[in-house]
């Protein structure tokens, strides 16, 4: 709930209107899980909310830990596709992978979550609930709109949920510490960079648009020479971090002839480029590049002005690296 929600929740029990921020500040600052631990609201009240309200916080239903320390947790989900998030440790950053939606609708080939269908929209409650509901929550340092589904996609609970973790009566966040992925549908893309100060990250993955359009359909409705006309209207260069995302597949869009394509692409516009290992998934005959090939590309690109790292891949052994999650029907196993 957001703070004008605790206002009418406080109205309906019959409490001050200040109690709005009390009741935010038990469950976003003190984490109580019990409405009983609200002490500075009367014995009277407490009964009121109980009687309505539940603090609503449920554990993971399960999770799988990689040997690198990565773990994915499994939560319910919607159309009886569960859902997953997972946590990245890394020296001093704990980042949090979470999911907008079970499933997709956006069809990308190489993504197993595309690879579901698309199974329902989760609301505010479900994406906080991965944050606030893992044994690491307190630890956090930064969450990662990049686990199942398209943000763009379900906006409206997506900026709920941004509202929640960076108002100062929610988690007090700086915005500065959310990054939100994207395949770049145009306009919920330019009501999420009008409406917040997050990282934002884009799927590039290939600077062609008939090959990018084979990887990902979404091309056709959403081309990205519009999307990168989009974001050079915004300015990254201090507060706002722009990501591009480009997976490598061998002998598809890893010669040195994508990378001066790719930098043609995005020539004047402040940003950073992921290389991306491919995470192999079934029935695929896309193959990841090698490491060699990697770092040719890297190289070239820095050398044309694009700023270009390879991402470090993690829990690929459970399955939680990039494109690898799915969920799992509720009868199946994780």
């Amino acid at each position: 709930m957001t703070l004008d929600d605790f206002a009418a929740v406080a109205e309906e029990c019959r409490l001050p209107r200040f109690a709005a921020k009390q009741i935010a500040d038990w469950i976003y600052v003190k984490r109580v899980d019990s409405i009983d631990a609200m002490t500075n609201l009367s014995i009277k009240g407490r009964e009121q909310l109980k009687s309505r309200y539940r603090i609503g916080l449920v554990a993971p239903k399960e999770s799988a830990r990689s040997k690198d320390g990565t773990v994915k947790y499994l939560f319910d989900g919607r159309g009886g596709r569960d859902i997953e998030a997972v946590y990245i440790p890394d020296r001093d950053r704990a980042t949090l992978c979470v999911s907008s939606q079970a499933g997709c609708r956006m069809g990308c080939r190489f993504c197993m979550t595309g690879r579901q269908g698309f199974h329902g929209n989760l609301d505010a409650y479900d994406i906080l609930n991965q944050i606030l509901a893992i044994p690491e929550s307190l630890s956090l340092t930064n969450i990662v709109f990049m686990g199942m589904g398209e943000p763009m996609d379900n906006l409206p609970a997506v900026l709920k949920a941004i509202e929640i973790l960076t108002a100062p009566w929610g988690l007090a966040w700086s915005p500065k510490r959310i990054t939100v992925s994207s395949i770049g549908k145009l306009d919920s893309l330019k009501e999420l960079l009008d409406k917040t100060k997050v990282h934002v990250a884009i799927s590039v993955h290939s600077p062609v648009a008939v090959q990018r359009e084979s990887l990902m359909p979404v091309e056709k409705a959403y081309p990205l020479k519009s999307v990168i006309e989009l974001l050079r209207g915004y300015d990254f260069s201090k507060q706002r971090r722009l990501s591009v995302e480009y997976i490598m597949w061998r002998g598809v869009n890893d010669n040195l002839r994508s990378a001066q394509s790719l930098a043609r692409l995005l020539k004047g516009l402040d940003c950073r480029v992921n290389l991306i290992r491919f995470h192999a998934i079934p029935d695929t005959p896309l193959e990841t590049a090698d490491d060699a090939t990697m770092v040719a590309f890297r190289d070239r690109l820095n050398e044309l002005g694009i700023t270009a790292t390879i991402r470090t891949s993690r829990g690929e052994d459970i399955a939680a690296a990039c494109g690898m999650l799915a969920g799992k029907n509720n009868d199946a196993a994780i």
